[in-house]
C-alpha cells in the first residue's frame, strides 16, 4: 500500500481535474502516479509541462530507453513497470532490447550513446567526464539534444524519487529493479 495517499479522481483538487481528465484522452486510464502527483496542482501543472514539451524532443524510443536505465539506476519499481509497458506496447521496444536498457545500454549505436549517458549522469549526480559528453557528440547528438537528454533523465529522477518515497501501488505488470536482467 502506498505510503502517501493515492486520491481518487474525484478528491484531488480542482485545478488538477482538468489535467487528470487530458491525461485519460491520451492514455486510456489514469495512472497511480498522476494522481499522487495531482494533490499538488503546482506539482502535476509542471510535471505535465515539462513531460509535453520533452515529447517533442528525443523520438520516443530514445525517451523510454532513457527512462528503463534511469528507473533501474535509481531502483524505481514504479517507473520500471510503467516504462516496461509504455515500451512495449507504445514505444514497441523488444523484450531484448528492454533488457539492455536497463543495463544501461542500447542495441542501437546512437541509443546506446544516449542511454549510457543517461545512466552515467544519474549514477555520477551529474559529475561527468567532457570525453563522456564528447562520446554523445561522436553518436550525432548535437549540443541542443544533450541539454533534452540531461532534461529527460532529470524528469524521470523526479518521477523515481516520488514513487519509491511514496511506495506507490503499481498498476501496471510489475518488474522489480531487483530482478536486474
Amino acid at each position: 500500500m502506498s505510503r502517501i495517499a493515492i486520491p481518487a479522481r474525484d478528491a484531488v483538487p480542482d485545478a488538477s481535474r482538468p489535467i487528470l481528465d487530458a491525461v485519460h484522452k491520451q492514455l486510456g486510464v489514469v495512472p497511480n502516479m498522476f494522481r499522487l502527483i495531482a494533490q499538488s496542482p503546482a506539482a502535476l501543472q509542471g510535471f505535465t509541462a515539462n513531460n509535453g514539451a520533452l515529447g517533442k524532443t528525443l523520438d520516443v524510443k530514445t525517451r523510454e530507453r532513457i527512462a528503463l536505465a534511469v528507473a533501474q539506476v535509481n531502483g524505481c519499481d514504479y517507473c520500471l513497470s510503467a516504462h516496461s509497458y509504455l515500451g512495449l506496447n507504445l514505444a514497441k521496444i523488444t523484450p531484448e532490447e528492454i533488457a539492455l536498457n536497463r543495463k544501461g545500454a542500447s542495441g542501437d549505436a546512437k541509443a546506446d550513446a544516449a542511454v549510457r549517458f543517461a545512466a552515467k549522469i544519474v549514477q555520477e549526480r551529474g559529475h561527468v567526464t567532457l570525453a563522456e559528453i564528447q562520446a554523445v557528440r561522436d553518436a550525432g547528438f548535437p549540443d541542443a539534444q544533450i541539454i533534452e537528454i540531461i532534461a529527460v533523465t532529470a524528469e524521470n529522477v523526479f518521477t523515481n524519487l516520488l514513487n519509491v518515497v511514496a511506495d506507490t501501488d503499481i498498476d501496471f505488470p510489475v518488474v522489480h529493479a531487483d530482478d536486474a536482467p
